[in-house]
């Protein structure tokens, strides 16, 4: 059994997604193997969304995954041999008026309503989009992300002096200027990863921290940049998963990262939870992750035992799981009620 994995064309800095699903690939093994069909066109504008629905047609009668960000494409396929990863729902925070709900309808409402199985990305991810699409919850089903085999525990002696604080990603949602101001006048060096515009480096620049951009990474130097780090700070207001938290503790580095959305449940009761809109929370949480030897050892013995839950080949092995019912489900004559019955209970075995 084959399935098509329909990707996004991804922009100059969207690759996580990718390097997601490149690892199930990898990783798939039996009877079920599948590839990579990447859009033709960036998802932007009417004209290479239409662009992409057509070209997305070719797939119709296949088993195919669109593998997130791309929902709409779900609309070019067949419900009953198509599986859809919804990455977020924070779109919808961001919009208001007619642009919400045309992205509501076409990015969720009718690609969750069609596709067969809906994998999420975390118990919070699957909580929002039931908010806002009523669908069977046992078809909606949580697939954590896998971490990359290239990130191994390495021991290093904590810099208590002047710690480094590696801060991963600078969007919006990743809290930079609060993270910059908690810092702000305490002994450390910040490290940042990704592209720094203008206003932001001023920021930094007033801080009087010392500070670094690292700028885009390819993945090796991100795993340096782990290994080379004492702290990790991932205080991210939102937040589908936050690939961070797991990969600081893979390496054997304390993350410090909020108290909401995804972050708690992916941390696994093994970083330092702060409140990310309290600039005094999270300034008091770098302070006892920098001061306190015990806490620190702490957090990371129990880090590693948590990233144990992201292994590629389990993962792996839900998916598998995942497309191989949705293929037996398709193939039996069923009416559209008997089918989704069947479905739903198949899904239901995997939790």
């Amino acid at each position: 059994m084959q399935v098509i994995q329909i990707q996004r064309r991804p922009g100059s800095s969207q690759y996580s997604v990718e390097s997601y699903f490149e690892r199930v690939r990898a990783c798939l093994s039996g009877s079920v193997s599948a590839i990579s069909a990447v859009a033709p066109c960036f998802s932007r504008g009417v004209s290479g969304r239409v662009a992409n629905l057509w070209w997305a047609l070719q797939f119709r009668n296949r088993l195919a995954h669109v593998t997130g960000d791309v929902n709409y494409l779900v609309l070019a396929l067949k419900r009953r041999r198509c599986v859809l990863t919804v990455l977020d729902c924070e779109v919808l925070e961001r919009l208001a008026g007619i642009r919400r709900w045309i992205v509501w309808l076409l990015w969720f409402r009718l690609p969750v309503c069609r596709a067969a199985v809906v994998t999420v990305i975390s118990e919070e991810t699957k909580r929002q989009l039931l908010m806002h699409v009523t669908v069977p919850a046992d078809r909606v089903v949580v697939v954590p992300v896998s971490v990359a085999e290239e990130l191994q525990y390495r021991s290093a002696e904590f810099r208590a002096e002047c710690p480094v604080v590696l801060q991963v990603g600078v969007k919006h949602n990743k809290n930079v200027p609060r993270l910059i101001e908690a810092l702000s006048g305490l002994s450390c060096i910040l490290k940042v990863v990704g592209e720094v515009d203008s206003e932001l480096r001023q920021l930094l620049e007033n801080s009087g921290l010392q500070y670094v951009v690292l700028g885009r990474l390819t993945d090796a130097e991100l795993v340096r940049a782990y290994e080379d780090c004492d702290v990790v700070a991932f205080c991210s207001t939102h937040e589908g998963f936050g690939m961070p938290i797991v990969e600081a503790q893979r390496v054997g580095r304390v993350c410090v990262t909020a108290n909401c959305s995804s972050m708690p449940e992916v941390a696994g009761g093994a970083a330092c939870l702060v409140d990310p809109f309290s600039v005094e929370s999270m300034r008091h949480g770098f302070l006892r992750v920098f001061s306190d030897e015990a806490y620190r050892s702490g957090l990371i013995a129990a880090g590693l035992r948590n990233a144990e839950r992201f292994n590629a080949e389990q993962i792996s092995a839900l998916f598998a799981q995942i497309y191989s019912i949705v293929e037996e489900c398709s193939s039996l004559k069923l009416s559209r009620r008997e089918w989704d019955s069947l479905l739903r209970l198949r899904c239901r075995s995997l939790t």
